[in-house]
């Protein structure tokens, strides 16, 4: 088993939740609820993890919140 951290944001035109893991660029899907988002990026993530040649690297060190004038 392996853990991933996925991004999720809400699509103000479709109020769809869309998802997408850090540093694994085919690993993104949308939902109708966080709970839909989650089960579909399980989906699409074990599906990408059957291919043997997957790279997948990256290290998240801290999320930041940028207050700009």
């Amino acid at each position: 088993m392996k853990n991933f951290t996925a991004i999720a944001e809400r699509d103000p035109d479709t109020k769809f939740y869309v998802g997408y893991v850090p540093g694994f660029p085919e690993a993104h899907s949308q939902g109708e609820t966080l709970d839909e988002l989650q089960k579909n990026l399980r989906q699409v993530i074990e599906m990408l993890l059957e291919d043997e040649d997957l790279v997948f690297e990256t290290e998240i060190v801290g999320i930041q919140q940028i207050v700009a004038q």
